[in-house]
């Protein structure tokens, strides 16, 4: 793998790139689709490519317990089994584990728990997540780390912190594929210098890309905006920069104000599933009687295939009759809105317009920038 870094915006930390894997080129900034069982919901590879997807995200935790990653690789590996030629990333598997509360069991070898399907006994440790990312075939992995909970006490954040790069390192050692760049993770919680420590720590064991994790966990969007400018200068500015599971579209637009350039989330097709959809005017609720006879297109700024082709009305009656149509239709639209909105993002970076891009966004929405 590797980036370049093509310009950086004037009047913010907000940058250009171009990160090659083994899989094809990702310009950056760029939002990856979460496609949690090799598949991102409701929608074909092909109808991906056409919304503008340049790499997606796929869970180590869930391919590993099914169907499970060897068989993923006696199929070809990860790429061939969901058929998807472009980039993958799978991220480590931590943060599902950690969420499974009284079902794990944390020891400084990595992690005992219960699977979520059937409650059989597993065991993943940094060895064992490169073992399976791996044997997928990604070409971004994730180091395993601890995600602490939000709110905790400072001590157990260090000690989390501590565990994580200990991880980090074994992780680094583990890792054996040529062809698949290795990401670190920066924990820390929501203490800035805890944060910053982590990266250092990081950026001294030396990745071939960074990440904050442990974000959009229950904090306030403040804090979480304070965590990417803490960490945004100690990164090393030639590697990529990535922002874990955050994304409201606000949050996109401050996390490329501060310099990162790879986000992914579940939300466009979380949201597109319970009837949210997104503008450039705001969030808007397809189930609402207002839209029963709306004639026009979810956004009128848009140009993606549903709002070229279908009514908020039809859309609608979709989802109150809860036809199948009505998920991928949204899902659509929801996706592509944000990969437009990268696009736009990359457009105004180009032209060294990031900042007014960036006040248009809000004033579009009615808000203005929170800082």
């Amino acid at each position: 793998m590797t980036f370049e870094l093509i310009k950086k915006d004037p009047g913010s930390a907000a940058r250009l790139g171009s990160l090659t894997t083994t899989h094809g080129k990702i310009d950056t900034p760029i939002f990856m689709p979460v496609g949690t069982q090799a598949t991102v919901k409701a929608m074909t590879p092909e109808e991906l490519v056409e919304v503008g997807s340049q790499i997606i995200l796929a869970n180590t935790y869930h391919l590993y317990l099914r169907p499970g990653h060897e068989l993923i690789a006696r199929m070809g590996g990860l790429h061939r089994f969901m058929h998807w030629d472009r980039p993958i990333l799978t991220d480590s598997g931590g943060f599902q584990v950690f969420s499974l509360g009284e079902l794990r069991k944390i020891s400084e070898e990595g992690v005992k728990f219960r699977s979520h399907i059937d409650g059989s006994s597993h065991f993943i440790s940094p060895e064992v997540s490169i073992e399976i990312q791996e044997a997928l075939g990604a070409d971004i992995a994730m180091c395993f780390d601890e995600c602490p909970p939000y709110p905790a006490e400072y001590s157990y954040v260090k000690k989390s912190l501590e565990l994580t790069t200990r991880w980090a390192k074994r992780c680094k050692v583990a890792h054996s594929r040529p062809d698949q760049a290795l990401f670190g993770i920066v924990q820390g919680g929501m203490h800035p210098e805890l944060r910053r420590e982590s990266a250092l720590q990081l950026a001294e064991i030396g990745f071939d890309g960074y990440a904050l994790g442990g974000l959009s966990v229950g904090e306030e969007k403040p804090v979480m905006y304070e965590m990417m400018q803490e960490c945004s200068d100690i990164l090393p500015e030639d590697h990529p920069r990535y922002i874990m599971g955050i994304g409201a579209p606000e949050d996109l637009v401050e996390g490329i104000h501060n310099g990162f350039d790879m986000f992914d989330c579940v939300m466009p097709t979380r949201n597109a599933r319970n009837g949210a959809l997104f503008t450039v005017f705001g969030r808007i609720n397809i189930k609402a009687a207002i839209y029963a006879e709306d004639a026009g297109p979810v956004d009128a700024e848009c140009d993606c295939y549903v709002c070229r082709n279908y009514s908020r009305a039809y859309l609608r009656h979709l989802y109150r009759s809860q036809e199948i149509l009505a998920s991928r239709l949204n899902s659509w639209h929801n996706l592509h809105f944000y990969l437009n909105l990268m696009t736009q993002a990359r457009a105004a970076i180009a032209a060294g317009t990031f900042v007014s891009f960036r006040k248009e966004f809000y004033a579009k929405r009615g808000e203005n920038p929170p800082y």
